[in-house]
């Protein structure tokens, strides 16, 4: 698995942006939102129970996101017309304010090394990337237990600041100062 240090892989992939047939799909790669941080959240499967609690989340922190110059990701194997189908089909995922990603040929899922070998499907892997491309965190979760979006949001906090940050660090506390 790629971590932290190395160079988030290059990558095209079709994403879905709205449930309007006529402006549902953009490309996507590693270059698009050039300049921001980005969060890339990788999930299993489209129309499952963990999926979209976590997806959900992510979009109720959207804005917070958004004014630390970050852009979220959500990336599964799922083709762009099962997003679509899903968001068109679960209420709370309709009007999500970032991309679904569909990995269908599970090229970028194979060089970050974050698909699980039995299912075939991504692991719950999270990476934050920082605006010159490169891995600044790496999560994964087991396929059962969902990920917590607040952490991510407060991880992004600690790495943006450029300070030592202790344990439960929050935004506005103070950093850890060596003697």
């Amino acid at each position: 698995m790629l971590t932290i240090g190395a160079r988030f892989p290059a990558f095209q992939v079709k994403g879905v942006v709205s449930t309007d047939l006529k402006t549902a799909f953009i490309d996507v790669s590693e270059q698009s939102d050039s300049g921001k941080w980005k969060i890339f959240f990788f999930y299993p499967k489209d129309f499952t129970f963990i999926c979209p609690t976590e997806i959900v989340n992510f979009h109720n922190l959207n804005k917070d996101f958004q004014s630390r110059n970050a852009q979220l990701y959500g990336v599964s194997t799922d083709s762009e017309f099962v997003h679509l189908a899903w968001r068109r089909e679960h209420q709370d995922l309709r009007d999500l304010g970032f991309p679904l990603l569909a990995d269908i040929k599970r090229d970028l899922s194979s060089s970050l090394g974050i698909l699980d070998k039995e299912e075939g499907v991504c692991l719950r892997a999270t990476f934050i990337v920082d605006p010159q491309g490169i891995i600044r965190h790496v999560s994964v979760n087991d396929l059962s237990v969902g990920r917590n979006p607040e952490e991510i949001l407060r991880l992004l906090d600690g790495l943006q600041s450029g300070e030592l940050c202790g344990c439960n660090w929050k935004k506005g506390d103070s950093f850890v100062k060596v003697a």
